[in-house]
């Protein structure tokens, strides 16, 4: 399958969460939108990384961090590979 493939099935929308949010507001933009994951951006151009419900799980949870002082930085996953729509 083809990136744009999975765009047209998955659409377009990119959601994303700044470095310094909480943990908190990034579990409750996952709920939102019912996604597993978002892009973390502090200016929604450059992509500083990746978020998951899974990078949570295994750095906060996993080692006790609360979510609602923990940042978003602090448990995104980094880098970032990309790829072109066009491949």
């Amino acid at each position: 399958m083809r990136i744009s493939g999975v765009v047209r099935h998955k659409g377009g929308d990119v959601i994303a969460v700044r470095t310094d949010a909480s943990v908190t507001e990034l579990l409750s933009l996952l709920s939102e939108h019912r996604i597993g994951a978002v892009v973390v951006s502090d200016d929604g151009e450059t992509v500083h990384g990746i978020v998951s419900e899974r990078d949570y799980a295994r750095k906060g949870v996993l080692l006790g961090r609360s979510s609602v002082g923990t940042a978003v930085r602090e448990v995104m996953s980094v880098p970032v590979v990309t790829v072109s729509a066009r491949q």
